[in-house]
């Protein structure tokens, strides 16, 4: 069931670097698009990883500290916080490239959900997906294609539930940012932000405007990150000591084709950071099977980066002499490795390679006092259904451990072997029924930090950085999460 990652690793056809505070207006997309690559290296982005704007949705500098006391909350917690009950969810989609482009399939494939409208710079894009919401038996969706800032006028409709945000990691934290102080709960692709004060902006936001902020994490739905999640929770692992996740998935020519994305956004982030870039497809199912911020939370993260060589040979053999890409300094290692550290004692490693050849891979595995569990391919180890040190059949627990969400959908529809689908079914039952959000901004805090937290421990030679506390000594009490019951419709 798991396939290797394409449609994910495309947001929408915007690029641009957000400006440092609500007094800097950001730069027309376009415009950096064209610039970027002449700039691009060693500081376009590295000091405004740590820099902390003070004025940023209002959040000290201290935020920026990974190591400074948590900054006061600003409102009641949302951990628990169900959604309001509605018969009908009404989705706004900002955001139709590879990513956004397919999901809308999704939105209109679950009952008791209106795709009210559609938000993309390039025409064409948003004019295609209003077609498929027509077709679908709905009503033809408010169409925004207007200019950068178009998602603006998506998000002040009082007509919207939920905001789907797929577009370019540089525009994530301002168009959910956006989306919270107009009132609509707020979904968005990996990685919700790229700066540690954005992500404290997020968790202040939410709390405040009493909205869900959540990190749209399909791994966690995928039926074997569920089932090893039940048979955590069930004790079959006995108790846990170790887990592994990862993003290692050879990206070389996506990055460098001149059509699967639309500008050099993604190949850019390797000009800025050092450290893992897209840590959520390995940490995200991790954490759940640790119950992070439910009874654990995860407390430093040490990192190491190998030389960053993958890019430029590739560059050197496949791209022709004046290409735009010969003017860019690649400094993200080929291959990151780190270590996260829980207030339990266990250990997290994840790893980020999308520049060498290799094959597709999130490791996806856990270890406890009882046995193991390790993925591509799938294979189990646990006492005492297992002996002689040979590997066992993970299909034979699918009866007994597989969740309810699989149970009833066994042939989702869509990529990634259904489990885009199961995660889109499962968000909208929750705000259909009034339910609490498998995961909330707590958790998409969390699963991103090792962005810039791993830049910073790969730039200080590995040294530990710790991981701030989002949810101010909520982790403490124990709740539920993705192992859900099967609701009462």
């Amino acid at each position: 069931m798991n396939q290797p990652c394409t449609t994910c690793t495309g947001g929408s056809v915007n690029d641009a670097v957000p400006g440092n505070d609500d007094s800097t207006p950001s730069p027309s997309r376009r415009s950096v698009l064209r610039t970027t690559a002449g700039v691009a290296g060693a500081g376009l982005a590295l000091g405004a990883l740590s820099a902390a704007p003070a004025t940023a949705a209002g959040h000290p500098a201290s935020a920026a500290d990974p190591a400074a006391a948590p900054p006061p909350r600003q409102g009641a917690t949302m951990a628990g916080v169900p959604f309001e009950r509605r018969s009908t969810v009404r989705v706004g989609i900002v955001g139709l490239g590879n990513r956004g482009g397919s999901m809308i399939e999704l939105f209109l494939a679950v009952p008791g959900v209106h795709v009210v409208a559609v938000c993309d710079p390039v025409r064409a894009k948003a004019e295609a997906a209003a077609a498929k919401v027509v077709a679908a038996g709905q009503a033809s969706p408010a169409v925004y294609a207007g200019g950068d800032h178009a998602y603006e006028q998506l998000c002040a409709r009082n007509d919207v539930d939920l905001v789907y945000v797929a577009t370019p990691w540089d525009l994530h934290f301002e168009m959910a940012r956006t989306a919270l102080l107009n009132g609509k709960h707020v979904g968005v692709e990996c990685p919700v932000a790229m700066r540690l004060e954005e992500l404290w902006a997020l968790v202040d936001l939410s709390e405040r405007t009493r909205r869900h902020c959540m990190q749209l994490e399909n791994c966690c739905y995928g039926r074997n990150e569920m089932r090893v999640l039940r048979m955590a929770h069930a004790g079959r692992f006995g108790e846990l000591l170790h887990g592994a996740g990862a993003y290692n998935h050879d990206l070389r020519s996506l990055m460098f084709s001149p059509t699967y994305y639309e500008g050099p956004w993604r190949r850019l982030w390797h000009t800025r950071l050092r450290g893992d870039l897209y840590p959520n497809h390995g940490f995200g199912p991790v954490a759940n099977y640790m119950d992070v911020n439910r009874g654990d939370r995860v407390v430093s993260i040490s990192s190491f980066g190998t030389p960053a060589l993958g890019l430029a040979e590739y560059r050197q053999t496949h791209m022709p002499a004046g290409d735009p890409s010969w003017k860019e300094t690649y400094i993200e290692s080929d291959r990151t490795i780190s270590m996260v550290r829980t207030a339990r004692g266990r250990v997290i490693r994840l790893e980020h390679d999308v520049s060498t050849p290799h094959p597709y891979s999130r490791i996806n595995s856990l270890g406890g006092t009882k046995g193991v569990f390790e993925d591509y391919p799938a294979r189990i180890y646990i006492e005492p259904d297992h002996r002689n040190h040979q590997w066992g059949d993970f299909s034979a627990y699918a009866a007994e451990y597989d969740h309810w969400l699989w149970k009833e959908h066994a042939n989702p529809p869509g990529g990634h072997g259904g489990m885009d689908y199961v995660m889109v079914y499962r968000l909208m039952q929750c705000m259909r029924l009034g339910l609490v959000p498998d995961f909330d901004v707590y958790d998409a805090a969390t699963w991103t930090a090792p962005v810039p937290l791993s830049h910073l421990s790969v730039k200080a030679q590995g040294a530990p950085v710790p991981i701030p506390d989002f949810t101010r000594g909520e982790w403490r009490k124990a709740r539920a999460g993705v192992d859900s019951e099967r609701p009462v419709e």
